[in-house]
């Protein structure tokens, strides 16, 4: 049987009230299994859920980050427009605001019968395969998340999709950050996901022209889909 995953673009939301509402969510999948935890006999689950979002500006910093990686001081966020947060996630530094894709899946992991590091590489394959449909060759870089381009080539490696997740009891949160029409500017206050030497791109640079970012979600949507194994609540 497929595992069952709702699916919900809420457009553009505060960081901070997305985090909240993925907390709720994630929550009620964990609680779940501590409950079927202690039964004899099979209940229904509940669904998973790929929340799809774009965020004002904001910097996120993980758990084992440093705040040095924050180029900005607290009155030149304000001048930027910007929020900051420390999260509960892995990984550094990044940046989140208007025409990126953030994508937050709240998987059971274990209901999908795959690791961990299978569900990283999993959504790096989701991202890789739709820029395949732009004409676009995207990789990944030894030793570290996400999805680069030329990651092979010095100078030239630079990173459209950071990934930053979140598991308990193999329920995950937080996700990936996909630059289609991101104001890469932002990103010249950070040191991104703490390198120094590597750049960042989006499909807007990469193409020459802004990209509808409703496209891209379905097509983003499907590929996720195809490579998870996953059915649409209805």
């Amino acid at each position: 049987m497929s595992y069952i995953v709702k699916y919900e673009d809420i457009g553009l939301k505060d960081y901070k009230e997305t985090w909240a509402y993925q907390e709720e969510i994630f929550q009620r999948l964990t609680e779940n299994k501590k409950r079927n935890a202690y039964k004899s006999e099979p209940v229904s689950q509940v669904p998973g859920t790929l929340i799809f979002v774009e965020h004002p500006h904001v910097y996120t910093l993980g758990k084992s980050g440093s705040e040095k990686n924050l180029l900005l001081n607290s009155i030149q966020l304000q001048a930027k427009d910007a929020a900051f947060y420390r999260i509960d996630r892995g990984g550094d530094i990044t940046y989140h605001g208007p025409g990126q894709l953030v994508g937050y899946p709240i998987f059971d992991l274990e209901e999908i019968g795959i690791s961990l590091k299978d569900y990283i590489g999993m959504l790096e394959e989701s991202v890789i395969r739709t820029l395949s449909g732009y004409g676009i060759k995207g990789g990944r870089l030894e030793g570290a998340t996400g999805v680069w381009l030329e990651p092979d080539e010095p100078g030239k490696a630079r990173k459209i999709c950071a990934i930053g997740v979140r598991a308990s009891r193999y329920v995950t949160m937080h996700g990936f950050a996909f630059n289609v029409n991101t104001d890469l500017d932002y990103f010249n206050y950070i040191n991104p996901c703490g390198y120094k030497d590597k750049g960042v791109t989006s499909l807007k640079k990469e193409l020459g022209e802004d990209q509808e970012i409703g496209p891209v979600k379905d097509v983003l949507r499907e590929n996720i889909k195809a490579i998870f194994g996953i059915d649409w609540a209805k």
